[in-house]
């Protein structure tokens, strides 16, 4: 095995690593998250409870209505339609507001797609992640990430944007610079190279302090 091949291999070893570590945190945060609402869950049914105990009717109603409009302005769960989008998604979004980053997503995906999941999923994963670390380095109030995924008459187009402590990132070659070392310039090379080969589009664009990734992704 020449030089050339044992650099590759271990960055390939290393982006692995990365991705189970970061998986890791998302599960072991969503089982936080989980853990929360059955305690919730719990102190809600003990109130009833007692309010049953007391037959005070009135005041169940009450608590029902309230727990009903806090349902409504919680929405904790993405739907795009696609099950494997959802799940890389609902992950991301619950590490992302475990980090105290507000997440704007509008997302519609097809059942069924050309593209395969371990390619949409190594996208997703990364763009997420570039945002995520570009977010955290922000005052918890200027911490955004907005996403809109959808199809665009055949090609399923996808859309991330976040600010960054720069005003403007410098931008070599195809792709811009990234602070977090080798192994995340090969994650945006992976997405790159992905792109490439399913024939699709992609566009980095760093302005007034926002980056924003496009891609397109021919489905015919």
């Amino acid at each position: 095995m020449g030089f050339f091949s044992k650099k590759i291999d271990k960055k390939v070893a290393s982006y692995q690593q990365e991705l189970m570590e970061t998986h890791y945190q998302e599960v072991d945060n969503m089982y936080r998250q989980i853990r929360g609402w059955r305690h919730d869950y719990r102190n809600h049914i003990q109130t009833m409870k007692a309010y049953a105990a007391a037959e005070d009717w009135d005041a169940i109603k009450r608590y029902l209505d309230l727990l009903d409009e806090d349902l409504m302005t919680v929405d904790t769960v993405l739907k795009t339609g696609n099950p494997m989008t959802d799940a890389i998604l609902n992950s991301k979004i619950s590490l992302a507001k475990s980090k105290n980053i507000q997440i704007v997503a509008d997302a519609h995906i097809p059942l069924k797609l050309k593209s395969s999941e371990i390619d949409l999923c190594c996208i997703i994963g990364n763009l997420f992640d570039n945002a995520i670390e570009a977010s955290v380095k922000l005052p918890e109030d200027q911490r955004l990430i907005r996403v809109y995924m959808d199809m665009k008459s055949t090609q399923l187009y996808i859309s991330f944007t976040n600010f960054t402590a720069s005003r403007k990132m410098k931008k070599e070659g195809k792709l811009f610079r990234s602070t977090k070392g080798q192994g995340h310039g090969f994650g945006l090379a992976r997405i790159n190279a992905i792109v490439e080969r399913l024939d699709g589009y992609i566009s980095c664009n760093s302005e007034d302090g926002a980056f924003t990734t496009e891609i397109l992704l021919p489905q015919t």
